[in-house]
């Protein structure tokens, strides 16, 4: 594509063209380098929306809160952006839950753009290019963006780099709540959702999940307490609730400074993990067509596998 081109495409976007902004994510995804020139046109035109991070273990009804969430926010006419991150195959790096299917109901709706991308194995869960989606549905004039992202254990904390208000939705009576607190998440979450409240242990995992935040409380009082909130994904329970506690905390981080303060902290993450992984995948490449020999030394006990490491460190 000419200049001209990526011009056009990137105006058409700003203009809130959805077949662009679809477009522009497929560039993304295949890591095209044109992307990188859109995204420097479009960048100017974000930092106004709403994003919220949904994680949690797999399962747990995140789709079906967000499907229920974006209802609330299409009756206020506030256009939404959902970017659902899945596993990877590893073969084919395509993602392959399909949490899109799970969103269906929103997909005729011209207020509401879903994309399902891959993690591509990266342990975050969320995939760098996941990240430039969500600019570039914001530069698109979307209102609110929801990152879902799938449950890993320790790794879904890199959700809170990426969100303003951070939500961990937890299933009662399998064993989820103290196993995502153990796994240090409930440094992250902002806001606790436990999810299918009708569940006969619903309300004994609130009470377990306020129990370990009064102890966190105690070693390192915070000025935010996070709410757990009891919803339902199938009808629609205690959504409204946990809406406002995302309104609330949106407030707090606004009325304390957090807010630019939590987004400077993004941005810096984001910068280095993004020339992080650039350096990486250009010294795996040189590592496997240029220095066959270097590893030969390895393998052979001339040369140990730190010095080699620093060989193509000072070369890249």
């Amino acid at each position: 594509m000419s200049p001209a081109g990526e011009e056009g495409l990137a105006g058409r976007l700003l203009s809130g063209d959805r077949r662009a902004l679809a477009r522009v994510i497929s560039k993304i995804e295949r890591e095209d380098p044109e992307a990188k020139e859109i995204i420097a046109e479009i960048y100017p035109h974000t930092g106004r929306a709403v994003t919220i991070g949904f994680t949690g273990p797999p399962g747990v009804g995140k789709s079906s809160i967000i499907a229920r969430l974006i209802k609330l926010y299409r009756a206020e006419e506030k256009r939404v952006g959902v970017v659902s991150v899945d596993p990877s195959s590893p073969f084919s790096r395509g993602a392959i839950l399909g949490d899109r299917i799970r969103l269906s109901e929103h997909f005729l709706d011209p207020g509401v753009f879903i994309r399902s991308m891959g993690s591509r194995g990266h342990l975050g869960g969320l995939a760098g290019g996941s990240r430039l989606a969500a600019l570039a549905m914001e530069a698109c004039g979307m209102d609110v963006i929801i990152y879902e992202t799938v449950g890993v254990g320790q790794g879904e904390v890199e959700v809170a780099s990426a969100a303003d208000t951070v939500v961990l939705a937890l299933q009662p009576g399998a064993g989820d709540a103290v196993q995502a607190l153990k796994a240090g998440v409930m440094e992250i979450a902002d806001i606790f959702c436990i999810n299918k409240a009708d569940h006969p242990q619903a309300r004994n995992a609130r009470i377990e999940v306020r129990q370990m935040l009064e102890i966190g409380q105690e070693l390192a009082p915070q000025d935010w307490f996070p709410p757990i909130i009891l919803t339902r994904g199938d009808t629609g329970e205690g959504v409204e609730e946990l809406k406002e506690a995302i309104a609330s905390h949106r407030a707090y981080l606004e009325e304390s400074g957090r807010l630019e303060e939590r987004r400077r902290a993004a941005l810096r993450d984001f910068v280095v993990s993004w020339a992080t992984a650039r350096l990486e995948r250009e010294m795996r490449e040189r590592l496997r067509y240029e220095d066959d020999d270097l590893l030969e030394m390895v393998y052979t006990r001339r040369l140990d596998p730190i010095s080699a490491s620093e060989r193509i460190y000072r070369s890249v």
